[in-house]
């Protein structure tokens, strides 16, 4: 069964840094692009981060370049998201989602909080 499992969200002060990882399995995830989401409550998802399939290419949405790294690792069938910079509007549920042509997965989404 194909999953998506992020991790590494959690409560950090403003200015404070994260790392959010997404472990895949049961698909070929090196030929995937992966791309990292946000949902703040009462707003719809955002595109946060996008990574081609061999991590080559990168993109951000303009709220957090220079501030966020998206990475993966192809032998770990992991992405990444660092975060460094945080401030309360990065507060969201953070999701990963795999995608390749028509086929999409997303995983279950891992919660950060920015909060003194």
């Amino acid at each position: 069964q194909v999953q998506l499992v992020e991790s590494g969200g959690g409560l950090v002060q403003p200015g404070g840094s994260l790392r959010l990882s997404c472990a895949a399995s049961e698909f070929t995830f090196s030929t995937y692009a992966m791309k990292w989401y946000r949902q703040a409550p009462g707003k719809e998802r955002e595109l946060v981060a996008a990574i081609s399939s061999a991590g080559g290419t990168t993109n951000y949405a303009d709220s957090v370049k220079g501030r966020f790294t998206i990475g993966r690792d192809n032998t770990k069938n992991t992405a990444y998201l660092q975060m460094n910079s945080l401030n309360s509007e990065d507060t969201a549920m953070y999701y990963c989602n795999a995608i390749r042509g028509q086929r999409s997965y997303w995983g279950q989404g891992t919660q950060v909080t920015v909060s003194s």
